[in-house]
């Protein structure tokens, strides 16, 4: 059986292969394709896409987050595999060969994940309110092996306004590591660097050039053990990112026709899910709008599509012309046009902005916030804050970090809709001079291979189905 290298490039396009000659050739020595995303095309949603072969409306990963009705809450980022409904590709592989293995390097939804080797981030929160780097590892020895080998798992290199190359290269090693003393049958890794550039500058900038050059250098030795180690290599893209120009803050919308709700602490104001008619899940381009009286919806709904920037807004009649009709979707969900996308922002006055709304808070905020990848330029001492706040944390001492700008046109790059140019579409590329028949197919008659295609090919490539 043919071991198989699952590597997520997130981010990668045609534009950025353009600027990596390792990951060029590894395209030019097999196959590559356009990849069909799947709306949203947003981390944890194409993930699941890709792992179970199913739409969102079956394995139930609507976005990133949403809104637990069962709960009352808004959570974003969970981490339980449980959330997701479906057979993962290694589950499907054990059917026919029951010894197969299988290992994770930061794919979402790793906690519980049935894989034999599992490593995700997952920090040290403190009874002090602190919170230190670390990543859940199973099995628990290669926690300290990687941990004693390559360092702590770099979390504020993974996400914020220090992310940077550090984290994909820790990610890397470890992949290395892994392929070289377990050697599963199929190895998972997920390299986020394009991520931080592209958001913060653009994908047309001379700082995405960069980022996808030094992706390049850090992911050739890791292609080269593949290749040394008879490891077929299959590299997808969850999307591709755009130029954005436009934030739309729905939720002020909704709030201003009264239709959303905010309660208040010490002075803050917190978004009022139980008690609102109305309010978004905001999620890069996307958005699920959570309607509690069916009698607000023609009201919501003429509001959305008034608003600047939104391109659809989807009743659940149109959310299954996308395979987007699941409980967990908004009454509503709503995409942006070309260029612009949602921010989660409820408030009306700056001074009443909730505490985490000027930290890196990916749990607390009901959205997600691209914003947390900078430091706040109106705030000269943002990185003096910072590192003071290093040295605090080093010291074993409380800190609140409060250097996240609340102003979303520093933001230059988003995804989430479904790409409307080749430069804003992902890619999949293939290792194999044998091109498997199912991607041939497709190839012949120009199509895209589907995200939901992703685990077939993997069988396939291994050798294990047919298709």
């Amino acid at each position: 059986m043919k071991p198989v290298l699952l590597l997520n490039v997130v981010g990668l396009t045609a534009k950025a292969l353009a600027k990596m000659p390792r990951l060029s050739r590894l395209a030019a020595g097999g196959w590559s394709s356009e990849l069909a995303t799947v709306l949203p095309a947003v981390t944890c949603t194409v993930q699941s896409t890709m792992l179970t072969g199913l739409a969102p409306a079956q394995h139930g990963i609507v976005g990133n987050g949403w809104y637990f009705r069962e709960l009352g809450d808004v959570f974003l980022w969970r981490q339980h595999n449980k959330l997701v409904t479906g057979e993962n590709i290694w589950e499907a592989a054990r059917r026919q060969h029951p010894g197969y293995s299988a290992g994770n390097l930061c794919w979402w939804y790793a906690m519980g994940m049935s894989t034999d080797i599992t490593v995700t981030p997952r920090p040290v929160y403190h009874a002090d309110g602190r919170k230190s780097p670390d990543a859940y590892i199973r099995p628990p020895e290669l926690h300290d092996e990687l941990v004693g080998s390559y360092g702590d798992f770099p979390l504020f290199q993974y996400w914020g306004p220090t992310a940077a190359i550090r984290s994909s290269e820790w990610i890397v090693n470890s992949t290395r590591h892994v392929m070289r003393n377990q050697s599963p049958d199929l190895l998972m890794a997920y390299l986020p660097h394009l991520d931080y550039d592209l958001q913060r500058f653009g994908p047309d900038s001379p700082q995405a050039a960069l980022a996808a050059s030094r992706l390049d250098s850090a992911i050739a030795p890791l292609l080269d053990d593949a290749e040394a180690s008879g490891y077929a290599v299959i590299v997808v893209s969850e999307y591709g990112i755009e130029e954005a120009h436009t934030p739309v803050d729905i939720n002020r919308a909704l709030r201003r026709e009264g239709l959303l709700e905010v309660y208040v602490q010490d002075g803050k104001e917190q978004l009022d899910p139980w008690t609102s008619r109305a309010f978004a899940v905001a999620d890069h381009q996307v958005a699920h709008v959570y309607v509690s009286d069916p009698a607000d919806l023609e009201r919501a709904a003429a509001l959305l599509r008034g608003l600047e920037g939104v391109d659809e807004v989807l009743d659940r009649e149109a959310q299954a012309r996308y395979g987007l009709d699941h409980e967990r979707s908004g009454e509503l969900v709503v995409t942006a046009e070309p260029g612009a996308w949602f921010t989660y922002y409820f408030w009306l006055d700056d001074d009443r902005a909730p505490e985490y709304a000027r930290g890196v808070d990916i749990h607390r905020k009901p959205g997600y916030d691209p914003a947390e990848l900078f430091f706040d330029p109106s705030d000269k001492l943002a990185r003096a804050k910072a590192g003071l706040n290093l040295v605090k944390k080093k010291l074993g001492l409380r800190y609140a970090m409060s250097t996240v700008p609340l102003d979303a046109t520093h933001v230059r790059g988003t995804h989430g809709r479904l790409p409307d140019t080749a430069d804003g579409t992902p890619l999949i590329i293939g290792s194999a001079q044998q091109i498997p028949a199912s991607v041939e197919a497709l190839l012949k008659t120009g199509r895209q291979v589907p995200a939901a295609a992703v685990k077939d090919l993997v069988l396939q490539t291994q050798g294990l189905f047919r298709f």
